[in-house]
């Protein structure tokens, strides 16, 4: 049994810079025998995430994704494959390479055919996990357009009326651009906490709240260890679990992927996870110019934090705020992850001879 003073230690917060944390991802992906320009889209979208607050879906992945190389479930050197299918819709197959890549190609194609044509679908079979969503919004936006993200996952919540796990947690995302004021960016999982918050809490050893997931006897719990036995708990009831199926309709059935279930959990290295994803990228100046656009977004924007506020509320966030703040805090103060989180992620370094992460004990 470790002491309370060895708990502690394993939980000092140790900070690394951005940079730091995109050249030690880079290398261990190279090492593990991801092309380089694939390692460097990875390696930007889960520092992005750490960067954001984000921290269930962050540099913390990369041990589960290079045991998933390793079990030969999750192909390294894949690059994803482009099939246009109209003018404004194309497909990509991932060929069971990093979803991040997948879906980086994709939107990349969406918002060409977005900025030609108006709108840009395009559909992605046979991915991976790709992380926090709001990094393909981000990819949008910095273009100037609109977006919606779906993508589905493996299973860990019941649908609304049953117990067993069917549908994925899998992130609802939107955005859309502002003018002087901050853009609109929308993240959110059905459930009440998404998936990565348990593993996170379990890595460093925290409870977490009991209305989050049940045990795997259907009981509540805050033992994050019982509730990877168990299942996640959606938000509202059946309307979270409907948001989880329609998850799966747009990003599985549609494109040809897994689905209903099938989804292989990232954690997991059992076999490829086959995950599918719904990109589509809209340009705002459709119905009237960009210019009015954008202020009546930045309206938007004040009305929602400018509104009156409720006991006990400080401030009003506009939806993504609070991630952007985040942002901006991180890349002046580095990264905050515990000795723990470094320890595994250097063995990984170890494995292929890449370089430790850098880490300072105060902020930078």
């Amino acid at each position: 049994m470790e002491s309370q003073s060895e708990l502690q230690a394993q939980n000092e917060l140790l900070y690394v810079t951005a940079a730091d944390a995109r050249t030690f991802v880079q290398d261990v992906l190279v090492g593990n025998g991801v092309p380089p320009e694939n390692a460097v889209i990875v390696a930007k979208c889960l520092v992005e995430a750490d960067l954001r607050g984000v921290d269930t879906h962050g540099v913390n992945r990369i041990p589960s994704y290079m045991a998933r190389i390793r079990e030969g479930v999750l192909d390294a050197k894949a690059s994803p494959t482009l099939s246009q299918i109209t003018p404004a819709v194309a497909l990509v197959d991932g060929h069971n390479g990093f979803g991040f890549v997948a879906a980086h190609q994709g939107m990349a194609r969406a918002i060409e055919m977005a900025q030609i044509y108006g709108i840009g679908m395009v559909s992605v079979k046979h991915s991976n996990h790709f992380g926090m969503s709001a990094w393909v919004v981000q990819q949008a936006l910095d273009a100037g357009l609109m977006s919606l993200v779906f993508t589905n996952s493996s299973p860990a919540m019941p649908v609304w009326g049953g117990r067993s796990k069917l549908m994925g947690v899998s992130p609802l995302a939107c955005g859309a651009p502002g003018g002087r004021e901050k853009p609109f960016i929308l993240d959110m999982a059905p459930s009440i906490a998404a998936r990565g918050k348990i593993y996170k809490a379990y890595r460093r050893e925290e409870k977490i709240p009991k209305d989050w997931a049940l045990d795997g006897e259907g009981k509540p719990t805050d033992d994050p260890a019982k509730a990877l036995e168990g299942v996640m708990l959606p938000m509202g009831g059946p309307k979270g679990s409907a948001l989880a199926v329609m998850m799966d309709v747009f990003s599985g059935v549609l494109s040809g992927s897994a689905f209903a279930g099938h989804v292989v959990n990232p954690y997991h290295p059992s076999k490829p996870a086959d995950v599918g994803h719904f990109l589509l990228a809209i340009k705002p100046d459709l119905f009237l110019s960009i210019e009015e656009f954008k202020e009546r977004m930045d309206y938007l924007y004040k009305r929602v934090t400018e509104s009156d506020k409720m006991a006990g509320v400080d401030r009003i966030y506009f939806p993504g705020e609070i991630e952007q703040l985040a942002e901006e805090e991180r890349t002046k103060t580095g990264i905050p992850y515990v000795e723990a989180e470094v320890a595994a992620l250097n063995k990984e370094a170890e494995r292929v001879g890449a370089k430790p992460l850098v880490t300072a004990t105060s902020p930078f």
